[in-house]
C-alpha cells in the first residue's frame, strides 16, 4: 500500500487505475466478460471520492429481545415469575438469546426454576429463534421458525405448533427450517410439525420430539434423546457417537436405506427403559401440541411400538453395557466384603 503512495485504504477506494484485466481471450467463458464499468474510474483529482453515502442501521436497541429483558428481569425478581406475549416476525431474530445471556449473569446457570418465565409468541421467527435458550424458560410459537431455531439451546423448553387457524396437517408440512437445535446440551423441544436439514446436528443433551424431518437428521449427535414420528431424510445418524433416536417407520421406508449404518445399529424396541422413555416423551409431545400422530401412537400403542426402530451407535451401546458390568461387579465385590 505504501509502494502504491497511500496511507490509508479509504484514501485507496476508487482508485482503478490500479488494477490491471488479466488476458482470458483463450478462456471459452472468461473471455466474454466486460469489466470496464466496474473498473470505470471513480476518483477524480483534487475530489474526495464519495462512498459509505448510507450507514448501516442495526437497530439493536429496539429488537425484541431487549423488550423481553426489560419486561421481564424486574418481575422475575420481584416475583419469581414472569410471562410475555407478542407477535414475531421474521426479522425478529436470535429472540430468547439476550434473555438467556441476562438469566444466566443475574441468577446462575441453574438458578432459575423450570417454567419460571413464560414466553409465547404469534407469528414466524427469525433465525436462530430462542438460541442459547437459558433453563427456566418455556417458549410457545404458534407459527414457524427459520432456520437454527434453537441453536445450541442450555436448557429451555421449546413448543412450537401450528397456528389455530392453521388448515394444513401439520405432520404433512415443515414447520421449522434447517439446522434446527445445531449444538444443543439440554432442555426440551416439542414440534408439531417436520423439521428441514440436519435436525439436532451435533446434539449432546437435548430431549425433542418432531414429526418428520429432511436429509442429515441426528448427524454427529452425542447425546440426548430425539423421537421422529414420522418421515426422514436420507444419511440420517451420519457420525452419531451418542444418545439415541427413535423413529417410527411405519412404511419401512427408513429401515430401507434413510440410515446411515456407518457407526449405528437399528434394534427394535424390546427394553422396558426405552419403551417407557419413548412413552414419556410421545405423552408430553400430546399434551403441549396437540398432535394427532402423538393421539394416534398412544391410542394404538402396541401396533406402533412393532413400527418404531431404535437408532443406537454401536460404540456407545457397547460403552453402556461395560458401564453396567462394572456396577454390577462392584455390588457383587461390596455384597461379598459384607
Amino acid at each position: 500500500m505504501a509502494e502504491l503512495g497511500y496511507r490509508s485504504i479509504d484514501e485507496m477506494v476508487g482508485r482503478v487505475e490500479h488494477l490491471r484485466v488479466r488476458d482470458t481471450a483463450e478462456h471459452w467463458k472468461a473471455s466474454s466478460l466486460d469489466l470496464s464499468r466496474l473498473l470505470h474510474p471513480a476518483h477524480i483529482p483534487g475530489i474526495l471520492v464519495d462512498f459509505r453515502t448510507n450507514s448501516q442501521v442495526h437497530d439493536a436497541v429496539s429488537a425484541l429481545d431487549r423488550q423481553l429483558v426489560s419486561e421481564i428481569l424486574p418481575r422475575l425478581t420481584e416475583l419469581g415469575t414472569a410471562d410475555f406475549e407478542a407477535e414475531i416476525r421474521n426479522t425478529d431474530r436470535t429472540v430468547g438469546t439476550t434473555l438467556s445471556a441476562e438469566l444466566t449473569n443475574r441468577f446462575g446457570e441453574d438458578a432459575a426454576a423450570d417454567d419460571a418465565v413464560s414466553l409465547r409468541f404469534r407469528g414466524c421467527a427469525g433465525q436462530s429463534f430462542m438460541a442459547f435458550g437459558a433453563k427456566g424458560i418455556t417458549a410457545r410459537l404458534e407459527g414457524d421458525a427459520n432456520d437454527y431455531c434453537g441453536k445450541g439451546l442450555s436448557g429451555a423448553r421449546l413448543v412450537i405448533v401450528p397456528p389455530p387457524t392453521a388448515r394444513f396437517e401439520p405432520e404433512k408440512n415443515i414447520i421449522v427450517g434447517n439446522v434446527a437445535f445445531y449444538g444443543a446440551t439440554s432442555g426440551e423441544a416439542f414440534i408439531r410439525g417436520q423439521a428441514g436439514e440436519r435436525f439436532c446436528v451435533r446434539n449432546s443433551g437435548l430431549n425433542a420430539v418432531v414429526e418428520g424431518v429432511g436429509d442429515h437428521g441426528c448427524e454427529y449427535m452425542t447425546g440426548g434423546r430425539v423421537a421422529v414420528l414420522g418421515p426422514t431424510g436420507r444419511n440420517f445418524a451420519a457420525g452419531m457417537s451418542g444418545g439415541i433416536a427413535y423413529v417410527l417407520d411405519g412404511t419401512w421406508d427408513f429401515r430401507s436405506g434413510r440410515c446411515n449404518l456407518e457407526s449405528v445399529e437399528l434394534l427394535q424396541l424390546d427394553l422396558a427403559d426405552d419403551v417407557a422413555e419413548l412413552r414419556r416423551l410421545v405423552e408430553t409431545h400430546r399434551d403441549l401440541t396437540g398432535s394427532a400422530v402423538a393421539a394416534w401412537v398412544l391410542d394404538n400403542w402396541e401396533v406402533a411400538l412393532q413400527q418404531f426402530v431404535k437408532v443406537m451407535p454401536v460404540e456407545y451401546r457397547k460403552a453402556l453395557v461395560r458401564l453396567e458390568q462394572e456396577e454390577s461387579d462392584s455390588k457383587t465385590a461390596e455384597h461379598i466384603a459384607a
